[in-house]
């Protein structure tokens, strides 16, 4: 009988697990790390493809190469399917995620010592909002498994999965899986240890587009957003393009925005701007490829203020830059991310036909569940409820494997 493995290909994190015996086995996918960042660097150098940590490392060291971050966001678009050059041959993106994905197989198989051909492989509750951009998407990421090797792919929920491994053995409860591109929820009932899945429902909001909300909103105007520059010809004044801001601010668009044309349109908005410094800065993340470290500077400043008051720290752009950034501030800033949640949360538990006191249980799942104002939302939606926490980066995959041994 063929042994399944469970695959929690994320946004922003990735893990994988298979069944021993009852209880579910974390895969190392990095020496003592079974949870590992969902990047990917193609050293330029060395003509090879690096992965989670050793890929962060690598970006954050300088070499060069191109790093790309939040692919899974690409799932269902043309992206997806545009042969590009990358390191040493033309592919697509479909083909490079199938590559990643057979070296978590290689990696899994060497620790379980036989050979798996069978994955069970998580998927948000939504892809996309749109019905055949999510079926593109579900096609995309099936072809991919199938090029690392797995002849069998079978799916789940991600919330559903992580239902399975919340430890919940009596109550009605909903999972909150708050991942890096897709909030998703699963309503069950729980009677001695049973589960039954009651709805699920899912948005298309997540953890990279609170980073977004916060680089716009504290990073970006260091860097020009809201300047005026002048008109060409006359004197006229209007504000500069808002369009590459919000590229530079997204996970999955930073990598195709960094490009010589791009950096030429912003020196020449440079010199025409009111406040010239600013657009240096900007023009400076594009030639020096700092797209990604300010990305990360943002989000290490989300992580900061979420625990106590913080800052984004824009060293790396300009010695003694910085934007604060106070716990107050960013619960205002992600007052509409927080809501988009809990709509999520509402619609979730009408389609269940229960009422928001009815449930006993609120299972956090995914690194921004774990975000002030995505905790209080979810304590003001549900008073009566115990909150849960579960291992928040690698839940999904412990319940894929619980779910696989099901299948037999």
């Amino acid at each position: 009988m063929a042994r399944w493995l469970g695959v929690d290909f994320g946004t922003s994190n990735t893990s994988a697990a298979v069944l021993d015996g009852s209880r579910p086995r974390l895969i190392e996918l990095e020496a003592g790390r079974t949870s590992v960042p969902t990047a990917i660097f193609l050293d330029f150098g060395t003509k090879r493809m690096l992965f989670g940590t050793e890929a962060v490392d690598a970006l954050v060291a300088g070499r060069e190469g191109r790093f790309l971050r939040a692919i899974k966001r690409v799932l269902g678009t043309s992206l997806m399917r545009e042969q590009r050059q990358l390191l040493n041959r033309r592919m697509t993106l479909v083909e490079l995620v199938g590559e990643v994905l057979a070296r978590l197989r290689a990696r899994a198989e060497a620790e379980v010592g036989e050979p798996l051909t069978h994955v069970l492989a998580g998927r948000p509750v939504i892809f996309h909002a749109e019905p055949e951009r999510d079926a593109q998407a579900a096609v995309d990421l099936e072809e991919a498994y199938r090029l690392a090797g797995f002849d069998e792919v079978a799916w789940l929920t991600e919330p559903e999965a992580a239902a399975r491994a919340c430890g919940v053995i009596d109550g009605l409860g909903i999972v909150v899986d708050i991942g890096g591109g897709t909030s998703d929820f699963t309503v069950f009932r729980a009677e001695a240890g049973r589960l039954v899945v009651l709805a699920n429902e899912g948005v298309r909001v997540g953890g990279t587009d609170a980073d977004r909300t916060l680089s716009l909103a504290h990073a970006m105007p260091l860097l020009g957003l809201g300047s005026r520059i002048r008109a060409e010809i006359g004197s006229a004044m209007h504000e500069v393009p808002i369009a590459p801001y919000h590229e530079l601010a997204t996970w999955e668009r930073i990598g195709f925005l960094q490009t010589p044309e791009m950096a030429r349109a912003v020196a020449k908005m440079r010199r025409l701007a009111e406040r010239p410094e600013r657009l240096a800065r900007f023009h400076s993340v594009l030639e020096s490829g700092l797209g990604f470290d300010l990305a990360f500077a943002v989000e290490a400043g989300k992580i900061a203020a979420n625990s106590g008051e913080g800052r984004i720290d824009l060293g790396v752009i300009e010695r003694t830059l910085e934007a604060p950034l106070s716990t107050d501030r960013m619960a205002l800033d992600l007052g509409p991310f927080a809501s988009s949640i809990v709509d999520g949360a509402r619609r979730a538990i009408a389609k269940a036909g229960i009422t928001p006191d009815a449930i006993t249980h609120v299972v956090h799942v995914g690194g921004s569940s774990l975000l002030v104002p995505v905790r209080q939302a979810m304590t003001d939606l549900f008073p009566q409820a115990q909150p849960v926490d579960t291992a928040a980066f690698t839940a999904v995959a412990e319940g894929l494997a619980i779910a696989a041994g099901e299948r037999g």
